[in-house]
């Protein structure tokens, strides 16, 4: 497991597109799309991996995140897994990572962390979040992210449709406009009773938190237990006007609710 610092500037954090590429890029996605539409999710991880260039698997080691990381290590155990420690992260899911990666064997896990610098000058006593949870995601989380993704075609991320009314129509691939990179959904069309099955069947480890009412896990300040019939990700930024962290952008912007959805 490599751990690395980032150190690199938190102003500009996704490489500009280059309008060439990116028309490239758009017409792979549709190919991709073309291609895999009638597809398995392990079939559109796999294709992911051996189609779509050099790719990285992100994963929160949350709630469902097994799933993915179960995929990538029976399909290659060298796949690129990007693990972002915002250092506000349960210390349930610290441990849960460090199990899981070892129980799969995966053999290239990177932990992402901003920089000892970057903490320091914009969040030295942890208390950003208080005022601007959108400047402490930035800082923690998307920027050490967009960073680490330099140097990657693409990269695998976990979302689905039912999450939320903002990924009710996510594509297996798709552009991120700002960088030029493809993302890669293959989860998208599963609906919970196929993640719950999936680990049954191949008898993967629950993260624990799950058991205590948190379908979905982020940090620990910002994240609470969910009730029966709310959202699964009602818990994330309880009664904020935020739905995402910042790493899923829709046209070079955070996803939000309401006025800005």
């Amino acid at each position: 497991m490599v751990l690395i610092d980032q150190a690199l500037s938190a102003d500009d954090p996704k490489r500009p597109a280059d309008p060439v590429h990116a028309g490239e890029v758009s017409r792979k996605v549709a190919e991709l799309n073309a291609r895999y539409r009638h597809h398995s999710a392990t079939a559109v991880m796999q294709g992911a991996l051996e189609d779509a260039g050099h790719i990285a698997l992100v994963s929160s080691f949350g709630a469902e995140s097994v799933v993915l990381l179960h995929m990538a290590a029976v399909i290659d155990k060298m796949t690129p897994v990007l693990f972002v420690d915002t250092q506000m992260l349960f210390t349930e899911t610290l441990i849960y990572q460090q199990e899981v990666s070892e129980r799969l064997g995966l053999r290239n896990v990177q932990v992402i962390r901003a920089s000892d610098q970057e903490i320091a000058a914009k969040d030295p006593y942890g208390a950003l979040r208080f005022n601007d949870t959108d400047a402490c995601c930035a800082l923690r989380k998307t920027v050490p992210l967009q960073n680490a993704l330099n140097g990657f075609d693409g990269w695998i991320t976990g979302r689905k449709r039912f999450q939320a009314g903002t990924r009710a129509a996510l594509e297996f691939f798709e552009v991120e406009d700002d960088t030029g990179r493809i993302k890669i959904n293959p989860l998208a069309h599963w609906a919970p009773e196929d993640v719950r099955a999936y680990m049954e069947e191949n008898n993967l480890p629950r993260h624990p938190l799950v058991a205590k009412g948190y379908p979905s896990i982020g940090c620990a300040p910002c994240t609470s237990p969910v009730k029966d019939g709310e959202d699964p990700r009602a818990g994330r930024w309880r009664d904020q006007n935020k739905t995402e962290c910042g790493i899923h952008f829709v046209n070079g912007k955070p996803v939000r609710t309401g006025a800005n959805q």
